[in-house]
């Protein structure tokens, strides 16, 4: 997991617990993303980028009351990023794009998609990178999941770099043999 998906899942957790600065502060983190988010799309897809900012304003609302339905024993940012894409899609309803509109390479991300397939794979990795040693999961983890080099990837998990290879190399081997094995969760 990320450390800024760890951060904002704190926030998340503290604002549930009625913390009102951390939810405060979850808000304003999340509507950087998401303003981002929005803007990427809308230009990809010839929309005016201006339009982003309603659709964090609505997509920050969202959150905000639907906060009670968030799953605290999962990852928040694929709950962020389904309310996001739904508020997406709304929009593109609302002001008639046409799937004609979205470029092709575009079309199936931007329109009608079930994110809880990717919630649900996001959801499976981890529990099959909970299975591995804590070597193997942060060694993949760093160098897989979040780009890191070798290097960065031993500073970080305390590993030489030959040891960040090999565990890496050895993860990835147990990871598939754990799916082949049918013995994925």
């Amino acid at each position: 997991m990320s450390t800024d998906e760890i951060e904002l899942k704190a926030l998340m957790l503290a604002s549930l617990d009625g913390d009102a600065a951390a939810h405060r502060v979850l808000l304003g983190r999340l509507s950087n993303r998401l303003r981002a988010y929005f803007k990427g799309k809308l230009t990809r897809i010839g929309k005016a980028a201006a339009d982003a900012e309603d659709l964090v304003q609505e997509a920050v609302l969202a959150i905000h009351l639907k906060r009670d339905t968030y799953d605290t024993h999962e990852p928040l940012t694929p709950w962020v990023h389904a309310i996001a894409r739904y508020k997406l899609i709304d929009f593109l309803r609302r002001t008639r794009a046409l799937r004609a509109d979205v470029p092709i390479g575009e079309a199936d991300e931007v329109m009608a998609h079930d994110d809880r397939e990717a919630a649900e794979s996001s959801y499976d990795l981890r529990r099959l990178m909970d299975r591995l040693s804590k070597n193997m999961r942060c060694a993949i983890m760093a160098v897989k999941l979040d780009g890191l080099s070798t290097a960065e990837a031993a500073r970080r998990c305390g590993l030489s770099e030959s040891g960040v290879k090999v565990n890496v190399h050895r993860g990835l081997r147990t990871l598939a043999a754990l799916i082949a094995q049918g013995t994925a969760p």
